[in-house]
Formats: structure tokens, sequence, C-alpha cells
């Protein structure tokens, strides 16, 4: 397999892994458990509003992605090993870009409001940091 074919492998299960986990967290989080939404430091209108613009953009990614992956397969280029790779590093990317430039450094919403949020966040970040441990150590065994 081609080192091009790897990391554009690589580069796609990433787009799909960071839609993929966008969508746990939207549907999860925001919908199913409402324990916040994308930007909570406005109206419910506003809240609503952009949990309705980060499902956009995660199924943007999601569609995006596998018609990236479809071309992969179809020209018999795809490099299974690092197209799995890049879907955990993508997730786990999201999870912890999620976890401390929205959460911490913008502040636009908390894992949870009226509880102790420090188990929380350890959970969710430490969650991403296991899948970027992961998909790297992947990543490097399909060198």
């Amino acid at each position: 397999m081609a080192v091009g074919d790897a990391r554009r492998s690589r580069w796609v299960g990433a787009l799909i892994g960071v839609g993929l986990m966008a969508g746990v967290d939207e549907i999860v989080f925001h919908q199913l458990l409402a324990w916040h939404h994308f930007y909570d430091r406005s109206t419910g209108a506003v809240a609503l509003a952009s949990d309705g613009l980060l499902h956009a953009g995660e199924l943007v990614a999601l569609v995006a992605g596998f018609f990236l992956l479809a071309d992969l397969l179809r020209s018999r280029a795809l490099h299974r090993r690092q197209a799995w790779a890049g879907l955990l590093l993508g997730m786990g990317a999201f999870q912890v870009w999620d976890g401390l430039v929205h959460h911490k450094l913008l502040r636009l919403h908390q894992v949870r409001y009226d509880v102790e949020v420090l188990p929380y966040d350890l959970a969710w970040n430490g969650a991403g940091v296991v899948l970027l441990v992961v998909g790297a150590a992947l990543a490097g065994r399909g060198r």
C-alpha cells in the first residue's frame, strides 16, 4: 500500500471519527440526557439553535467522510488499519478538543450542571486521551 493511500485513509477515518463523536455528544448528552447544549450562555432558543448547528456540522463531516471512504474503496486504495487508526484519532481529538477548549477555555458549556464537574471532566477527557493513544498506537503499527 502506498504511503499516500495510508495517509489519505487515516484522514478519511479521522473525519468520520470527528463526525461520529460529535454525533454521540449531541445525541446522548444534548438530546437524551439534556445535560447541556453546545452554547449554554444565552437563551434557550440560542442554545437549541447551537445544537442544530453542531448537528449539521457532524452530518456534513459524516457524509463527506463516507463519500471519501467510498472513493478509497472504489479505487482499492483503502488502508484499513490506518482508516481505523484515523477513526479513533478523530474521535479522541473531538473529545479532548470539546473537553478542554469548549468546556474550559471558551466556557461554551460544561458536561453537566449543578453537580461536582471534576469527575465528569476527568471521564470525558480521559476517554478522549485513551482514544488518541490507541489510535496513535494503531497508526504507528501500520507503518
